[in-house]
């Protein structure tokens, strides 16, 4: 979950690595470090903390002269975060540098082979076994060096390399850990994520899996594991720079609400022509989408939130049955696959660890893989047999609000064909959906626009040590998502419950005072949620719901009430998600939390 950036050309490497690892810092943030070469010796300067201390510290970069570099913002994996284990690690000699997003798997025998020839260790980490190991292999040639320890390690690693040797190179390799090449007229850039180089060029190469490039002032080359040079297809970016910016907002998060209109409207647009659903992506004929008999959605965290949403969706309008799994439980579960069963994993970066896993346990097993992903020529982009891209533009905040959105709009897109394919959705019923889907876009804003009155209310709450969020059938899934947003940014204690396991032992947790927000947007489970909170409130409970305008019942059961604008039961999460992204912001704010950047967390999981 790490950031890398590496920068070779004509200008000053370090004010260009501190810049691009700026834009990487939601990959991790317990510490800091950069190594460039003035001409002829690596310089290594590290800080702990934010990127502020170093870019301090070399006062913006100034005072670290050469025109090549690698750095590194690190999420601490192997060892605490301090000077010793911060990146970039080097040999002995210090003639060699090393920067790794991702995690060697047998890092302790390779450590101990290399104690036993002599070789030091100053750090915990797993990431200097790879400097040494370099070392040992190095015989003025670093492509050879490079390929021998692939051979050797196991694991997940994104690699920047420095050879003090060869002044005229930087050295990058990848497996499952995501790596992005870039090329201008000012020279060659690596990174872990588009944004950090971005500002430099769009002409980008997405490096495959043990693929090593060789970067030189005038261009790059690719080489297979096996040293063989290979060929690859550049890839313009058309994502605007202002999107990776603040653009006056206090947080990204903030902005990445903000933006969940737009969002919504750029990925489901294009796929509604004529008042139909149009899924070019799928690369499955109608008759081939009809003959599916089970569906498997396979993600993480959010992704996984998105999921449940869409299990309720795609099972109540096409009559498929949905299994939704835990990336990280899918593969070591050995799940049955049945015949004619798809797999759709959901991934924001498309770099997920787990998720591949899972999606590539599938394909193994001869099953056809659908990715639903936000990053275009991600590993999960790929490598899928289809991608249907959710097309929200760069998110920067480590919690993520708009990729969400647009997932679950994807989703409403596939539960709508599929409705449509197997006969399970009449014409009439499919526009009034389609209907639904276009409106949602002006229906988030209007709910983003009482941002003011969640504000008051989430006030109230900043000393809270226990929230719950409950909710059946749909509700139960954004009580998920909602839960999630708020202890993940705000750090406090949250839990969500399927509103009728309340009296199966949960309700106990329940004393004077305890906020319980209560989801209530599905009409044919309007009582059944009021006897809940006339439960809690029992109980002492405080709650605050949050259901359809008609549901005027509601506000005399539950002692705070967010309406929300009428729309189809089955899209009613990504409006009832708005307040609930807006509450947990709000609760974050006030205790003066770092929302883009919530503690041991980081934005892409790039581990299992």
């Amino acid at each position: 979950m790490c950031g890398i950036v590496g920068y070779i050309g004509s200008r000053q490497a370090a004010p260009i690595i501190l810049d691009g690892l700026s834009k990487l810092e939601y990959r991790g943030y317990d510490s800091a470090g950069m190594a460039v070469f003035d001409g002829e010796h690596i310089q290594i300067r590290k800080a702990v903390g934010r990127l502020k201390v170093l870019e301090n510290l070399t006062h913006g970069g100034e005072t670290m002269k050469g025109y090549m570099g690698i750095g590194h913002t690190r999420w601490a994996t192997h060892g605490a975060p301090n000077n010793m284990n911060s990146h970039p690690h080097l040999n002995t000699a210090q003639t060699i540098a090393v920067v790794h997003n991702g995690i060697i798997e047998n890092y302790i025998p390779l450590k101990k082979k290399l104690m036993d020839k002599g070789y030091q260790f100053v750090s915990e980490t797993d990431t200097e076994v790879l400097a040494h190991l370099l070392d040992y292999y190095y015989k003025d040639n670093p492509l050879e060096a490079i390929t021998k320890v692939l051979h050797r390690v196991e694991g997940s690693y994104a690699l920047g390399i420095l050879f003090a040797d060869h002044p005229e190179e930087i050295y990058a390799v990848r497996k499952d850990s995501p790596l992005i090449a870039g090329v201008s007229a000012e020279g060659c850039f690596i990174a872990s994520d588009v944004p950090a180089i971005l500002k430099y060029t769009r002409t980008v190469y997405y490096v495959d899996n043990q693929e090593v490039v060789k970067l030189g002032k005038d261009g790059m080359k690719f080489y297979s594991v096996d040293e063989e040079e290979i060929t690859k297809e550049a890839v313009r970016i058309d994502w605007d720079a202002d999107a990776a910016e603040k653009a006056g907002y206090e947080h990204f998060m903030l902005k990445e609400m903000y933006e969940q209109p737009k969002t919504v409207t750029d990925t489901i647009s294009p796929r509604i022509r004529d008042d139909k659903i149009v899924i070019e992506e799928l690369k499955m004929t109608d008759e081939e989408l009809a003959a599916v008999k089970k569906l498997h959605i396979v993600a993480c965290g959010s992704a996984y939130h998105a999921g449940v949403t869409g299990k309720y969706v795609i099972e109540g309008l096409a009559r498929v049955p949905v299994e939704v799994d835990v990336a990280s439980e899918f593969r070591y579960r050995n799940p049955i696959l049945e015949e004619d069963s798809l797999v759709i994993v959901i991934s924001q970066s498309g770099e997920t660890a787990d998720t591949l896993a899972a999606m590539r346990e599938s394909q193994a097993r001869g099953f056809k893989v659908l990715g639903i992903v936000n990053v275009v020529g991600s590993s999960i982009a790929r490598e899928a047999d289809a991608c249907l891209y959710t097309w929200a533009g760069p998110e920067i905040a480590v919690a993520t609000t708009k990729a969400y959105s647009a997932q679950l709009a994807a989703l409403y897109l596939l539960a709508i064909k599929l409705g449509v394919v197997r006969k399970t959705i009449h014409e009439e019923n499919a526009s009034e959906l389609i209907r639904d889907l276009r409106r949602l876009p002006d229906q988030i804003e209007l709910l983003l626009g009482q941002k003011g009155k969640i504000q008051r209310f989430a006030n109230r709450y900043v000393g809270a040590k226990d929230i719950f969020f409950i909710g059946r059938g749909i509700d139960y899934a954004i009580s998920l998502e909602g839960s999630l947003k708020l202890k993940e940014i705000s750090y406090v204690h949250s839990e969500a419950y399927a509103a009728g396991e309340l009296k199966h032992g949960t309700i106990s947790l329940i004393e004077e005072g305890t906020l319980v927000v209560a989801v209530s947007t599905q009409p044919k489970l309007y009582q059944k949620m009021i006897s809940n909170i006339v439960e809690v409130k029992a109980r002492g409970a405080f709650v605050m719901a949050v259901t359809n305008e008609e549901n005027k019942a509601m506000e005399k059961a539950s002692d705070y009430c967010v309406y929300l604008p009428e729309t189809n039961p089955y899209f009613a999460n990504s409006l009832a998600i708005i307040p609930l992204q807006l509450f947990g912001y709000y609760v974050a704010v006030g205790k003066g939390c770092d929302v883009d950047k919530p503690r041991n967390l980081a934005k892409s999981v790039t581990v299992e």
